[in-house]
């Protein structure tokens, strides 16, 4: 389907054709129609699908259209890292050229006095669109630099990342400032039940917008280790011991491993740096400065690098875990095999994860090929096929197909109203 088929207005269609965009993806195809409708979005779709795109087009065209007050915030996006709230807001300059009369701005953490000042300007000045994350908002509100209560929409992005990373307290309260008819959008990259919760609590009726994961890269150099907890850090040692340990990022689901895991480095006199959810915005950015600079080989993180970061060069990513499923496996692996180049994955299997990885290994439509362990260090588990695990049978609540949309619904009408009206003027 192509963007000139859908309802977005003219100004965001020459956009779209100055930057070569015709075609839209299946999560834009999807949600841009939706959300001119007016209804609460949920979209669950990985890096890469353009999402982005899905949410920031539809509220752009409805903003250049309607009669929104020009003296509020009309709408927030709210992201979990100031790397990827910068990319929307480059996002937003390309979609927004032009339109003259939508204006924008970012606020995150980590700058100088002046940049602050620019922020204060431009919320008090009632930009349309604010792009933020969580803490520096939350820092603006209590302060009493922001007014939320006319804001028309609010888009969570990357909802499953702000959840790893404990932002959703702060959320709530920034929820809590919104007004009952805000039109909410969420996206997540993945679906578990406390991001569900979340969903239940922020979005009324919404319509839900699914995205298959796709599968790796065939770039990538799938292999496992099936061993025991106390070999991971040997393996690790002979791996790098083996060939070049720069540009390799090691994963972990917990961050107390990913400490412990980078003490241990350490002690092996191996460059790394570790990432996770305890270090502050400022600490993050300089661990990620230095690994893209080339200045730190080894990166020690918990998935709140899997998703959002982008760095084409990795050429070794090691699952020190089996991740919890497909999708977050694919995420993190997706780290290596960039930009046309070869990469490297490998996960270490324990007994207690053979299951798990089995799944993932279902979800590919194929078996990942199992090393040997290095001599020295003793035999690994039996890697034997374990009997299914007995299903839920609890039936679960559906979300409704459609939203009923009647908060907004007038909007999504004018929409239409005015599309038809522009389209009849131009036949007549």
């Amino acid at each position: 389907m192509k963007f000139e088929e859908t309802y977005l207005n003219d100004n965001i269609l020459d956009a779209l054709y100055d930057m070569h965009f015709d075609d839209m993806t299946p999560i834009q195809e999807r949600c841009i129609p939706e959300i001119l409708d007016g209804y609460d979005v949920l979209g669950v779709a990985q890096t890469g699908t353009g999402k982005t795109a899905a949410y920031l087009l539809p509220i752009l065209s409805m903003l250049d259209d309607g009669d929104y007050p020009k003296d509020a915030i009309n709408c927030v996006i709210m992201s979990p890292t100031r790397e990827l709230a910068q990319q929307i807001d480059q996002a937003m300059q390309g979609f927004g050229y032009y339109l003259d009369d939508v204006s924008s701005v970012a606020v995150y953490g980590g700058n100088d006095g002046g940049r602050y000042e620019q922020e204060l300007r431009g919320m008090r000045l009632g930009a349309d669109v604010l792009i933020a994350t969580p803490g520096r908002l939350l820092s603006h509100m209590k302060v009493g630099n922001l007014d939320l209560s006319r804001c028309s929409f609010f888009v969570l992005d990357e909802a499953d990342r702000m959840l790893d990373m404990g932002f959703i307290d702060d959320i709530m309260k920034l929820v809590a400032a919104l007004p009952k008819n805000c039109q909410r959008i969420m996206f997540s990259a993945t679906m578990p039940p406390k991001i569900r919760e979340l969903a239940v609590q922020l979005l009324h009726d919404p319509v839900e917008v699914k995205i298959a994961v796709s599968k790796p890269a065939e770039k990538i150099q799938q292999s496992a280790y099936v061993c025991y907890d106390p070999q991971k850090l040997k393996i690790i040692n002979h791996i790098f011991k083996q060939g070049d340990l720069k540009r390799v990022i090691i994963f972990s689901g917990k961050k107390e491993r990913v400490k412990e895991i980078a003490r241990s480095l350490k002690s092996m006199h191996i460059n790394c740096d570790q990432m996770h959810s305890d270090l502050s915005q400022q600490e993050r950015d300089e661990v990620m400065y230095r690994f893209k600079a080339g200045l730190t080989d080894v990166l020690v993180a918990t998935d709140i690098v899997a998703r959002g970061i982008d760095i084409d060069d990795i050429l070794t990513v090691i699952n020190y875990d089996v991740p919890h499923d497909a999708e977050d496996y694919v995420h993190r692996i997706g780290r290596t095999a960039r930009a046309q180049r070869d990469g490297v994955a490998i996960t270490f299997v324990s007994e207690a994860d053979i299951y798990r990885f089995q799944q993932i290994e279902h979800f590919l439509g194929k078996e990942v090929a199992k090393n040997p362990l290095p001599d020295g260090i003793g035999e690994g588990p039996e890697y034997t096929k374990r009997q299914k695990k007995r299903s839920n049978t609890r039936r679960h609540g559906r979300w409704h197909s459609k939203g009923n949309g009647s908060k907004n619904n007038k909007k999504g009408k004018k929409q239409h109203a005015d599309k038809s009206n522009r389209q009849n003027q131009s036949g007549a």
